[in-house]
This record gives C-alpha cells, structure tokens and sequence, in this order.
C-alpha cells in the first residue's frame, strides 16, 4: 500500500496533495527515520526528498505528548530562503489532518529579525531556518536549541558553497548530543564527507540516482551563435514559440539585471532574479512569476536549487553553468511533475570546450544546431600562453615587498 508506514492523518494529507505513491527517495528513507536511523542521502532536486523527511519526521512528533508550551524539536537548515519557505510550507501542509498540528516558523535573513524571536520565543515545535539568520538569533542567546530530536541539512552541498563548513561547529555546540540527523545532499564531494562525519559517525547512505529519469523528460538542444547575438536570438525564439514560463539563466547578478532591463523595453514581461533583491522583491517576483505575470526570469544560480515551480517551458542556459552538476540542476527546472521539458544552451567558440566536457561528464552526445541570420561565425581566440613557472623559482613574499621598496 503506498505511504503505507505512515498513520491515516499523514496519507489523508499526502492524497489531498495528489501523491498516490512514493518516489523512490521517499521509499528508502521513510522506513529508515521512523526506525530512528541517522541517514546520508543523495539525491537530486525534484527527487521528492522534502517529503521523504518531513513525512516521518511528523510522524514521530505526532506520537510525542504535547504538553505546556512549545519547545523546538526539528531544526532543518536549508542555504536558500525560499527553500526555507518551501520546507516550512510542506510541514504545514502535511500536518493539516493531524489532530496536534505542530507550529512552525520560518527563520530566514532579509526580514524583521524581531518579528522572527517573538514567534520562536512565544513556543515553536519546528524551526526551518537559513545558517546565517539562525546564528544571528543563536549569538543573541535568543533561542534554545536543546531539546532538538530531529538536525536535518537540506541542499547539503549548496550550504558548502556559501560557507557553511565554518558555521557548522557553533551550530552543533548549540545542538543536543543525542538526536537523529538527516543530511540531504544533490553532490557528494570530499568536503560534504567531512561534515557528515562532524554530525554522525553512523548513518546509513542512500543514493537515488535521479538523473536519467529526469532527462529523458527534457528536450535537449544546443545552439551555436556569437555572444553578442545571443540576446537578439533569445529574443527572437521567444516570438516564435510558445513558450509560457522561460527560465533564463545568467552568470551573474549584474548581467541578470541589465538584460531584463532590457528585454523589458522590448515589451517583454520580464525580470531577474538573484540573491542581492531584498527579500520582499524576491518573493513577489517568483509569485508573480508562478501566476504568469512575469513570464521571463533571468536569474543566477540561486534558481537551480529548490523552486517549486512545475510550469516551467523551458530552461535557456545563456550562460554556461560552471559544472555538469550546475547543468543538470538547472534543467531539471522544467520537465517536472511528469511534463515534458525544454532545455536550450547558447554556446560560442570559447565555450565549446567546457560544453563537451558538460556532454563527457553527464554522458549526453547533443547535436549542435544554428538559427538562420544568427550563425556563429569567426574562430575561436587563441589565447597566447605564457612561460610555465619554474619549481622552485618563484618569488617569496619578501623578494616581492623588497622589490617595491617596503623592506
């Protein structure tokens, strides 16, 4: 029977949301966080992962007795904001049939942190939280993390990126010896083993290979044309197809700006997206872009991971993202929900190289395609290359100051 571990409110609550069986995600780690395993696992965006947590993590705390106020026994730390919204969102929504619904509070940086400490300090069951606004609250001794059963890291590798490896440590000091961790990561590099073992010397690793499911959804194409065409020909498949959401990604927060600048003035109802926007201006930008008022949204990376957005047509990789995992994380932006998908890359002469070291590592083989009155045209530049260093021959720190006279 499907979600068949789980007690009748969460398979009232997970039909209501039209789940009628489990991902394989959910159905390796369900099982696992009801018998109180510590769990590594890996598994890509759209993979249903955040269920797969949430789930079991609801069914242990609807089994607790509930007494007297409040106290924090989940914290899951997510590197986004909005995925820390999402998350808060689908506890809310799975605990909707439960008889004790356990509140929950979102704790993120770009809005009123006081606002934040008055839900947490009038008693929370569940705390979702981004790192840096969570240490914020922690070095104000604002909130008490001891009576945590549940240290959940979502988007594990993402945190890495943006520092998390030397936050962890004050977190942990924070955080109850006994608990059950729960670590979800897209990648497993080197450093994403070293903070495991920081948090568990014991869990259980599930890998959920999710690629090859995803991408047989998706439609790949690979466009050759010269940079300074690339606006111009987006601009001209836009016209000429009929495309609802476009998800545009760009290499930079600068960049994303100024072509949806822009493509504005070319009547387009466009806008970007990045982690510089206060966070009042990104919420309403994906709102609107989820109801369709903006149907263009360049955007940074900050958009490969976690939006839960299933509507998406197609994916444009203006810029070339800087690894195969980047590639796959931002075309699995559409094609989701069991749709058909999209996935558009511009390249020039210069990016042909790290396209087909994209093709080798993700083992596609695409046929590469140009548009008429937009052809790539020229060669590559070749790049001179300087004398190598000799070992043992370059220059100490002292040589280099004693050269500009400051010793």
């Amino acid at each position: 029977m499907p979600f068949s571990h789980l007690s009748s409110p969460l398979q009232k609550a997970v039909h209501a949301l039209g789940f009628t069986h489990p991902t394989p995600i959910q159905q390796s780690v369900i099982p696992l966080v009801l018998e109180h395993k510590d769990i590594v696992a890996k598994a890509h965006t759209g993979s249903g992962k955040t269920a797969s947590f949430v789930l079991p993590i609801l069914e242990n705390w609807s089994a607790q007795t509930h007494e007297g106020k409040a106290r924090i026994r989940v914290l899951v730390l997510t590197p986004t904001r909005e995925l820390c919204v999402q998350v808060a969102e689908a506890f809310v929504a799975l605990s909707s049939f439960l008889h004790v619904k356990p509140k929950v509070v979102s704790v993120i940086g770009g809005e009123k942190i006081g606002e934040q400490l008055l839900e947490i300090q009038k008693g929370c069951d569940i705390v979702v939280a981004t790192s840096g606004r969570l240490l914020d609250i922690l070095n104000k001794k604002q909130m008490d993390l001891s009576r945590v059963s549940f240290f959940v890291l979502d988007e594990a590798d993402k945190m890495l990126d943006l520092g998390f490896e030397q936050e962890l440590g004050l977190i942990l000091e924070s955080l109850p010896q006994k608990r059950q961790n729960l670590l979800f990561s897209a990648t497993y590099p080197e450093k994403m083993q070293r903070i495991a073992s920081r948090i568990t010397p014991c869990a259980i690793e599930v890998s959920i290979e999710a690629e090859a499911p995803t991408l047989q959804r998706i439609t790949q194409r690979v466009i050759e044309v010269n940079k300074e065409n690339r606006a111009p020909l987006l601009r001209e498949l836009l016209r000429e197809n009929d495309w609802d959401l476009v998800l545009v990604f760009m290499a930079n927060k600068r960049a994303a700006d100024n072509i949806a600048v822009k493509f504005r003035k070319h009547s387009f109802l466009a806008e970007s997206f990045h982690g510089d926007l206060a966070q009042e201006d990104r919420t309403w930008t994906l709102q609107s872009f989820k109801e369709r008022k903006i149907r263009v949204l360049f955007a940074t990376d900050i958009a490969s991971r976690g939006l839960d957005i299933d509507d998406v047509s197609c994916v444009i990789n203006f810029d070339l993202p800087r690894s195969s995992e980047d590639y796959i994380h931002r075309i699995g932006r559409t094609g989701r929900a069991g749709k058909e998908g999209l996935a558009i890359s511009l390249i020039d002469h210069e990016d042909k190289a790290h396209f087909a070291l994209i093709e080798k590592r993700c083992a596609l083989k695409l046929t590469k395609e140009q548009i008429k009155g937009f052809e790539l045209v020229g060669e590559a530049i070749q790049k001179e290359k300087g004398n190598a260093p000799i070992k043992g021959k370059r220059k100490s720190k002292k040589d280099k100051l004693r050269e500009k006279g400051l010793l």
